[in-house]
């Protein structure tokens, strides 16, 4: 698999899968742009990287606003001149009960999860239109497929961004573009042992490997495969 020279996007660059994914797409070879709204762990992200072209850093875009998503599309054109990939990383996770307080998350992630994905395809499916190539990847999870007891919101986010990329896939299935989001288990990441302490790690997926999922979905190779939601569940 190579990707060498492929103009990739790589919003929540700054988070745990997204700094993965980007340093996998940089030993492969990927022209990167970076994008997150924590500049300072953007900037570490891109000097750890080993690449042989600077990644374009796009701090403080916000992928919940046409503006942002806008932005982030631009840049990236302007820069590279091209849109090959987008590896969409944007995501959070809350938990509550429906009869406590549940509604008062809808906003925050349903936009989070859910409209980000939304408006970043429409931001860069026009470029990879005109190019008759492109590679979407969103990262959803199992949830969108079952809930789970107090994730009525957060299940409901990931089952829309999980239509989402379906319905990119059929409008654009004939342009060249192949829509697919993935669905991880619960990632090895330190916020999660901190909040799990007594959870058998060994079952987790961790982010590299997860990162390798999308590197692949991201390449040339995965030209048969658009509108799947993949299950990267690792032995959970």
């Amino acid at each position: 698999m190579s990707l060498d020279q492929r103009s990739i996007i790589v919003t929540g660059a700054a988070g745990n899968l997204g700094a993965a994914t980007a340093r996998v797409l940089a030993r492969a070879g990927a022209l990167l742009t970076l994008a997150d709204t924590n500049p300072e762990h953007l900037d570490a992200l891109a000097k750890s990287l080993e690449v042989k072209h600077p990644p374009l850093l796009i701090r403080g875009a916000d992928v919940r606003t046409h503006d942002g998503c806008a932005r982030i599309a631009d840049e990236t054109l302007q820069h590279f001149g091209r849109i090959d990939g987008l590896a969409n990383t944007v995501g959070t996770f809350q938990m509550a009960p429906v009869a406590e307080g549940a509604a008062d998350q809808w906003q925050l992630l349903m936009e989070l999860n859910a409209l980000s994905a939304l408006r970043l395809s429409a931001a860069v499916a026009p470029a990879m239109k005109a190019q008759k190539y492109g590679r979407i990847v969103h990262v959803a999870a199992g949830a969108g497929l079952k809930a789970f007891a107090g994730a009525s919101v957060y299940s409901a986010s990931k089952a829309a961004l999980i239509r989402i990329t379906e319905a990119v896939s059929e409008e654009h299935k004939n342009d060249g573009i192949c829509a697919n989001c993935i669905m991880p288990s619960t990632i090895d990441t330190p916020q999660n042992r901190a909040a799990m302490p007594k959870a058998d790690t060994s079952k987790w997926v961790q982010p590299d490997a997860i990162a390798k999922v999308i590197a692949f979905l991201l390449s040339p190779d995965a030209g048969p495969i658009t509108g799947a939601a993949i299950p990267v569940f690792g032995r959970a």
